[in-house]
């Protein structure tokens, strides 16, 4: 982007309003809280949807199937902020962009809550999968917008924003958990999608007058004959889908662990040829490649991150469902609430991270160094599950306070990475590719959960050792590694702290 349109955007936008930050980040704040509530709060009952039995109100799939298509769900939804980035860079902007994925996202958890069986929970996925894409990647890319490049604030209102996200989820499983498990699932969903409405209202309730020209711009807008082609193409490549979709499901060819592997797969090649695509344009300048190069190490980092922290909402869900003890005196907890933890934590610390960024100002380490040593406590959260089956077995049940500890050793190593990596992108970003570098970042997650659905069906209780043992230790391998390799990488930021 001009740095003159940069300057002329972050002039739009009030700068002050928010707890010292920009106003529009009220607005960008309570739309990710609803838009995360209700996400979270379908992701908290989803797992025991599926595999709980009929009689449950669940659909009686298979535990390991269950795990899997939770992990390639959580892969796809991340992998389709590919198309939300490249709408956005070429086609609408993020603002309008953020509205229609919001849109997608709430109709998805009304067909969830519908009672139709496995063909309206597939249907439901894909709505949610092409509503988060477009939504989740542009709402960070507008935080983005409303701060200068110098501006000291910027990780800390990226902390701020990250704690909107975890209110969400944090209230999420408390509520729609409950409701999911204690009466239904479907009317659980429901609430889901009260909240994605409610997301919607205040966003376009209050931008316009918040966020001024953030997001309004379309930074590498396609010409005339360039979208006559590319929806050409678009078309084309819709309709052979369609057709070798069709005839591998008559054919009984495409079978659940065919797909699952071809999304891994894709998890792997997809954020391979983004960064190949990106380093070669011709519209991306030197400093911008060396920017890029700088980029992948810290991409790989994230992804061994997202590998642990998102078996929270399956390998741990399991295991608070059927290895923990849920009984404390006449009183039950329900295994769902666990995914309450973790944001928990976030909200609490959150402000403690914003604090400190801020206080240490320039001299805050460098962000290859946060992300190595949030990677390290990402993998001590994994050893710490190897104690209770290593002192008492795998026949019984678990104090909780085991899950408990791993999730808030997780959100230490989140803190350092997360937020830090979500402002990163954005200052690393080519210009003609901002919005699509963000979705190259939220890639992390989707090739993780990618990697994941590859790796959830080795996980029982008799492999617990061996299964979190090897997954910790080489989480705190890889962050010592990138500790070492930290002031090489930072020089090839130009710049870029």
């Amino acid at each position: 982007m001009d740095p003159k349109t940069k300057d002329q955007i972050v002039q739009s936008v009030p700068q002050s309003g928010f707890f010292g930050h920009p106003k529009g980040l009220f607005t960008l704040f309570f739309t990710e809280f609803w838009e995360r509530f209700s996400y979270y709060g379908m992701r908290a009952i989803l797992l025991y949807y599926m595999y709980y039995e009929i009689s449950k109100g669940g659909l009686g799939l298979d535990q390991g199937t269950a795990a899997s298509i939770m992990a390639i769900y959580g892969s796809l939804v991340y992998m389709s902020g590919i198309i939300g980035g490249w709408i956005a860079d070429r086609l609408l902007g993020t603002s309008r962009t953020v509205f229609y994925g919001g849109v997608l996202i709430m109709l998805g958890h009304v067909v969830l809550a519908l009672p139709f069986g496995v063909s309206a929970l597939f249907f439901s996925m894909a709505l949610i999968v092409v509503g988060t894409g477009l939504l989740k990647p542009n709402v960070s890319s507008i935080v983005g917008d409303m701060y200068s490049e110098t501006d000291t604030r910027r990780d800390s209102g990226f902390s701020i924003f990250y704690m909107g996200i975890n209110m969400g989820a944090l209230i999420a499983p408390l509520v729609v958990g409950t409701i999911g498990q204690n009466y239904n699932f479907h009317l659980g969903f429901s609430i889901a999608a009260v909240g994605m409405l409610l997301g919607l209202i205040v966003y376009v309730m209050t931008k316009k007058k918040n966020l001024g020209l953030a997001g309004t711009y379309v930074p590498n807008p396609l010409t005339a004959e360039e979208k006559k082609k590319v929806f050409i193409q678009i078309g084309i490549g819709v309709v052979i889908v369609g057709a070798l979709v069709a005839i591998g499901l008559t054919t009984g060819v495409l079978t659940i662990d065919l797909f699952t592997l071809i999304v891994s797969l894709l998890g792997i090649f997809i954020p391979a040829a983004y960064f190949w695509v990106m380093y070669r344009s011709g519209k991306t300048t030197e400093t911008e490649r060396s920017r890029l190069l700088a980029y992948i190490p810290l991409f790989i980092a994230a992804m061994m991150f997202w590998a642990i922290q998102e078996q929270g909402s399956i390998i741990l869900a399991t295991y608070a469902d059927q290895r923990t003890q849920l009984m404390i005196g006449d009183y039950k907890i329900h295994s769902s609430w666990f995914q309450s933890l973790n944001p928990l934590f976030v909200v609490f610390l959150a402000p403690v991270f914003a604090w400190l960024w801020v206080k240490m100002g320039h001299k805050q380490p460098s962000t290859p160094k946060k992300f190595s040593v949030g990677l390290v406590f990402a993998g001590l959260s994994f050893l710490v599950m190897i104690i209770p089956a290593y002192v008492n077995g795998t026949e019984t049940l678990v104090n909780p306070m085991w899950l408990v500890l791993s999730f808030f050793l997780v959100v230490i190593g989140e803190l350092l990475l997360s937020p830090v990596g979500l402002s990163a992108t954005t200052k690393l970003a080519p210009s003609a590719f901002s919005a699509q570098t963000m979705s190259l970042w939220f890639l992390t997650n989707a090739s993780a959960q990618a990697i994941n659905a590859q790796i959830v069906r080795f996980y029982k209780p008799e492999t617990e050792i061996i299964y979190f043992g090897v997954i910790g230790l080489v989480a705190i391998g890889l962050g010592l590694l990138l500790f070492l390799l930290s002031p090489r990488i930072h020089r090839m930021m130009k710049g870029v702290n």
